[in-house]
């Protein structure tokens, strides 16, 4: 087994038509988190139409893993999430989301077909005999949302065993900040762990004229609020990174009826385990202030995804893929942002790492991740595709050496 960096290249462009024509297929059928099915159909049928794949599907509901072995070797994990975004389309493409109110504008169309487009090169490979050791290329689904057990879809990977073997696990991520052709790359700490919270505010209420007979929660609820936007300046250290958010505010009905409660919905984020536990605690500190003004309080918070860290070495070993691959590729170095990745679940369980993969266009400003507006450009899918494949036959040549 050897790694021909050319040739490569070119059989990952000479798919170009086919990951255009697999991500716009996956674009105009969107399916959200946990009702993936026709889309895991469709992967499907292009899976066994390789004739090569052992496939275990229904993992984590819709979730679906295609496996090729060949002799010994590491046992490598390639992950690609299926599921869209609760989002009405305004792209005007001729491939526009024919599912009202859902659309793929975080780029798991893209990935998908691009895993799709790995399989297609290991599966040529394999049938002239130049693969060697194990590959379990991972179709997941529900990244973007939990279920009613607050839980994404990688934990109900984990659980299922079928990656139990892998020794090591890779991923990418579209990137519309970076033109096609560029990638940004970080070890350790890349994205943040997510838990949300439901902070409710509980008063007495009473008329709106006569505002001193009761307890106003809302009013209570502008300190607590002032509060926690001071939590990050004052509790956390400024070398640290996390941040607490309010994305919603709910009480009252009427103009001149104080409410007896008010509730506020946010998100804690954070890069290590040490401020994330920081972070719920000072939040529930904030919250006492409630009973200093006379009210009282009640905090959920419903415990996400830790952050993403990407393995030193592992991500060492992208970086030399896309330098081997493409010598003039510029590469930046820096952490991906406070968003968080499912994916995180399974770097904490084994070595693994998270490129984001350009997909931009050099003449237009970049379309943001999860708006309704949101394209990119098919240049980046041979591209990753590429480094997906040449990582992949890194790790399989490493026999884990290095990174087990």
């Amino acid at each position: 087994m050897s790694i021909e960096t050319e040739n490569l290249i070119n059989r990952s462009k000479a798919l170009k038509p086919s990951l255009s024509e697999w991500r716009r297929a996956l674009h105009q059928f969107p399916e959200l988190s946990f009702q993936e099915e026709k889309t895991s159909r469709y992967i499907q049928e292009k899976l066994e139409e390789m004739g090569v794949y052992q496939l275990h599907t229904g993992i984590a509901g819709f979730g679906m893993i295609a496996e090729l072995k060949s002799g010994d070797g590491p046992v490598i994990g390639v992950r690609a999430d299926m599921d869209a975004l609760p989002i009405h389309e305004n792209t005007g493409a001729p491939y526009t989301s024919r599912n009202n109110g859902i659309m793929h504008a975080c780029g798991h169309d893209a990935h998908s077909a691009m895993l799709l487009g790995v399989a297609n090169l290991l599966a040529e490979d394999f049938k002239e005999g130049r693969l060697q050791g194990t590959v379990k290329l991972i179709f997941q689904p529900a990244e973007e949302d939990t279920d009613e057990h607050g839980s994404t879809g990688a934990p109900y990977l984990l659980q299922s065993g079928k990656i139990d073997d892998v020794e090591a696990a890779i991923a990418l991520h579209v990137c519309p900040w970076r033109r096609a052709g560029e990638i940004q790359i970080h070890a350790g700490p890349s994205m943040a762990s997510i838990d949300n919270f439901i902070l409710t505010i509980m008063g007495t209420g009473g008329h709106g004229g006569y505002p001193y007979q009761g307890t106003d929660p809302v009013w209570i609820a502008a300190s607590v609020i002032q509060g926690i936007y001071g939590l990050i300046s004052r509790r956390v250290n400024p070398l640290d990174v996390g941040t607490i958010s309010i994305g919603g505010l709910y009480g009252g009905s009427a103009f001149n009826v104080i409410p007896d409660k008010v509730m506020l919905k946010g998100t804690i984020r954070s890069y290590t385990p040490e401020v994330r536990l920081l972070l719920m605690k000072e939040l529930e500190n904030v919250a006492q202030i409630a009973k200093s003004l006379g009210g009282d309080f009640k905090l959920e918070i419903e415990h996400g995804e830790p952050a993403l860290r990407n393995d030193p070495i592992i991500t060492e070993l992208m970086k030399t893929s896309a330098q081997s691959l493409y010598p003039e590729m510029p590469i930046f170095e820096e952490p991906y942002g406070m968003g968080g990745e499912d994916f995180s679940h399974i770097t904490e369980k084994v070595p693994g790492a998270m490129l984001f993969l350009g997909c931009g266009w050099d003449d237009e400003p970049p379309y943001q991740l999860h708006t309704a507006d949101f394209d990119l450009n098919e240049e980046a899918l041979p591209v990753g595709v590429a480094l997906l494949t040449d990582c992949t036959y890194r790790l399989l040549q490493d026999k884990g050496q290095s990174w087990r």
